[in-house]
């Protein structure tokens, strides 16, 4: 059963549904981590880090209104590290989400073979709860 304490299924429906959305801010708060995964955002960081800390240490001269707004190499590798995660977590979701899946067919399929398998050989069933009960 799904909700039996110690089953697979319910570790991943638990793990699962950490990443529900409850109400219409947290589905907008769910883009979040997309966003900060994709490949768009994570190159803009990279050029971002090579216009900030590379460009100067080879002599070119950035304005500290860039530096201002554009942040400093602590922000960028932060942003990185950031979309490393998010993208990481992303991924543990979808894998948890599909072996749910995977574990609730396997549970159903099993439930009616065992339901078939009683009801072709039913006097082989009924010698088995017999010798279970003695």
């Amino acid at each position: 059963m799904p909700d039996e304490p110690g089953s697979s299924v319910s570790n991943f429906d638990s793990l699962a549904n950490l990443a529900t959305p409850e109400s219409r801010m947290d589905h907008l708060l769910g883009f979040v981590p997309r966003v900060l995964a994709s490949k768009v955002h994570i190159f803009f960081l990279l050029g971002l880090g090579v216009y900030l800390v590379l460009l100067p240490l080879l002599g070119v001269v950035v304005s500290a209104k860039a530096e201002l707004i554009g942040g400093n190499y602590t922000n960028v590798t932060s942003d990185v590290g950031a979309c490393i995660a998010a993208g990481g977590t992303l991924h543990l979701i979808h894998q948890a989400r599909k072996r749910s899946r995977l574990e609730e067919e396997r549970l159903h399929l099993t439930r009616q073979m065992h339901k078939l398998l009683f009801r072709v050989h039913a006097a082989d069933a009924a010698n088995l709860e017999a010798e279970g009960a003695e």
